[in-house]
C-alpha cells in the first residue's frame, strides 16, 4: 500500500503534495491556463501572419541588404494611399449626379493636378540635394500624409474648399516618397539581385497591401466618410516610424550624380568631362528615352481609362451590375493584370528589354481597337486588366534598360526624374479621358490613338536598340 502511493510524490509526503497539485490544476491554475491557451489562439492569426509576411519580405537575402524592410514600408505606403483615394472618390465622385461630378473632377483635377504636374519636375532635384536624409524624407512624407489626412476628415463632411490643398499636399507627398524609393532600391540590392528583380518585389508588396486595404477602407467608408481618413492617419504614421528602420546606407550619396535624360551623342561619351552649370535629362541614350517615351503612352492610356470608364459606367454600367460593382469589376481585373505584369517581369528580367516593351505596347493597342470595334463589358475588363499588365511589365522593363545604360553614378537621379515624366502622362490621360462625350466606342478609340502613337514612334528605335545589344552598353561614362 504504501509503495503504491508513493509514485504519487517523490517522497513519503508526497501523496499529500499530489492530492495538493491536482487540486490546484483543478482551480484557478486550469482556469488561467484555459484564458492562456484562449489568448494564444486568438493571437495566432495576427503573429502567424506577421511571421508569415516577414519571412516572404526578407526572403532571398533580403532581410540582411534591408530590402525587406523597404517592401514593408512600401505596402504600408499603398495601404495609405488606398484609404484616402477611398474617401475621396466617394466624396468627388459618388456622392452626386454623373454631370455634376465630372465638374468636380474635373475641378479636382485643375486644382490639385495642374500644380501638382508644375510641381513634379521639382521634386526629383530637390530630394538630390538632400541625399543624406533619405530615411528622414520618406519618414517625412508619411508624417505629412498623415497629417493631411486628418485635415480631409473633417473637409469631406463639411465640403470646405480645404479638400482641394489637402488633396495637392497628399500627392505631392506621395510623388516624393516614390521618388526617395527608387533612390533607396538600388543601395538596398541583395546578392544576386537584379535592380529590376528587386523593383517587383517591392512593387508586387505594395500591390498586396493596397489589395488588402481596400476592402477595409470601403468597409470603413460604409461606416462614416471620416473612417477611411482615420485609417489612413494610423498607417501613415506607422509609416513614419518604420521609415527610420531603414539601414543607415540608404543614407549614403557615396559615388552618385546627377543623370541627363534624353540622347545627345557628345555627353554620351563622358557626361562630364566639361562642367555643366545646368544639368538637364540629357546623358542616358537613346534606348531609355524611346523606352520611356513608350511607356509615357502607357502611361497617358491608363489615366485615360480610369477617368473616362469610371464615368461611363457610372451612366452605363454593365448589365445586371450597379455602377459601383461594375467599376470594381474593371479596377479588379486592372489590378490582377498589375500584379500579373510585375510578378511576370522577374521572370523576364534577364530577356530584351526593348523586345518586351515592343511586344507589351503592341497587345494593349490590339486589345484597346478590339474593345473600341466590338465595346462590350467584357471587352473592356479584358483592356483594363491587358492595359494594366502592359504598364507593369513595361515600368519594370524601362528600369532594367536604366540599370542596363546607365552608370551606377547617375542611376538613382534617372529613376527620379522617370517618374516624373510618367506621372506627368497620366494627368494628361486623365485630363482627356474627362473631356471625352460618354459613348464607348469613341473614347476606346481615342485609346487606342494614344497608345498607338507612343508605339509607332518608338518602335523602330527599340528594335534598333535591341539588335544592337549589348554594344550599346557602356555608352555613358
Amino acid at each position: 500500500m504504501a509503495a503504491a502511493r508513493t509514485p504519487q510524490g517523490d517522497t513519503g509526503t508526497g501523496g499529500s503534495k499530489g492530492v495538493k497539485g491536482s487540486s490546484r490544476l483543478s482551480g484557478p491554475g486550469r482556469v488561467g491556463g484555459s484564458f492562456r491557451t484562449v489568448g494564444r489562439a486568438l493571437h495566432l492569426p495576427f503573429t502567424g501572419t506577421a511571421r508569415g509576411i516577414r519571412k516572404a519580405t526578407h526572403a532571398h537575402g533580403a532581410g540582411e541588404s534591408g530590402l525587406g524592410k523597404l517592401i514593408e514600408l512600401h505596402g504600408v505606403n499603398g495601404a495609405g494611399d488606398v484609404m484616402i483615394t477611398v474617401a475621396l472618390a466617394s466624396t468627388v465622385f459618388f456622392s452626386v449626379p454623373t454631370d455634376e461630378a465630372r465638374g468636380r473632377v474635373a475641378l479636382y483635377l485643375a486644382i490639385t493636378m495642374a500644380p501638382f504636374t508644375l510641381l513634379a519636375p521639382v521634386i526629383g532635384p530637390l530630394l538630390d540635394r538632400i541625399p543624406h536624409g533619405r530615411r528622414a524624407a520618406m519618414a517625412g512624407a508619411m508624417l505629412a500624409r498623415a497629417l493631411l489626412a486628418l485635415i480631409l476628415s473633417g473637409a469631406v463632411v463639411s465640403g470646405s474648399i480645404q479638400l482641394y490643398p489637402a488633396a495637392l499636399g497628399v500627392l505631392v507627398a506621395s510623388k516624393a516618397y516614390g521618388v526617395v524609393r527608387s533612390a533607396v532600391v538600388p543601395r538596398l540590392l541583395p546578392p544576386g539581385f537584379s535592380l529590376v528583380k528587386a523593383n517587383s518585389r517591392v512593387t508586387l508588396g505594395g500591390l498586396l497591401a493596397t489589395g488588402i486595404a481596400a476592402p477595409i477602407g470601403a468597409g470603413l467608408q460604409q461606416v462614416g466618410p471620416r473612417w477611411p481618413l482615420y485609417g489612413a492617419f494610423v498607417i501613415f504614421v506607422a509609416g513614419t516610424f518604420l521609415s527610420f528602420t531603414l539601414p543607415p546606407k540608404v543614407d549614403s550619396a557615396k559615388g552618385e550624380d546627377t543623370a541627363l535624360l534624353a540622347a545627345d551623342e557628345e555627353h554620351l561619351h563622358g557626361p562630364h568631362r566639361r562642367p555643366v552649370k545646368r544639368p538637364g535629362l540629357r546623358t542616358v541614350g537613346p534606348a531609355v528615352t524611346h523606352a520611356l517615351a513608350a511607356n509615357a503612352s502607357i502611361r497617358c492610356l491608363t489615366g485615360f481609362l480610369i477617368f473616362f470608364l469610371a464615368f461611363l459606367l457610372r451612366e452605363h454600367p454593365i448589365s445586371g451590375q450597379s455602377a459601383a460593382v461594375s467599376l470594381g469589376i474593371v479596377g479588379v481585373s486592372a489590378g490582377v493584370g498589375n500584379a500579373l505584369g510585375t510578378a511576370v517581369g522577374a521572370w523576364l528580367r534577364s530577356r530584351a528589354p526593348e523586345i518586351i516593351i515592343v511586344t507589351v505596347v503592341a497587345c494593349v493597342l490590339g486589345a484597346a481597337i478590339t474593345a473600341a470595334l466590338f465595346f462590350g463589358a467584357i471587352l473592356v475588363a479584358g483592356l483594363a486588366a491587358i492595359a494594366g499588365f502592359a504598364q507593369a511589365l513595361a515600368k519594370l522593363s524601362l528600369d532594367a534598360l536604366i540599370q542596363r545604360d546607365v552608370p551606377e553614378l547617375v542611376r538613382t537621379s534617372a529613376f527620379a526624374r522617370s517618374e516624373t515624366l510618367l506621372q506627368m502622362s497620366w494627368v494628361l490621360g486623365g485630363a482627356v479621358g474627362i473631356a471625352m462625350p460618354l459613348n464607348g466606342t469613341l473614347g476606346l478609340a481615342v485609346g487606342a490613338a494614344i497608345v498607338g502613337t507612343g508605339w509607332l514612334t518608338t518602335v523602330r528605335g527599340l528594335l534598333g536598340s535591341a539588335r544592337r545589344g549589348g554594344a550599346t552598353r557602356p555608352r555613358v561614362a
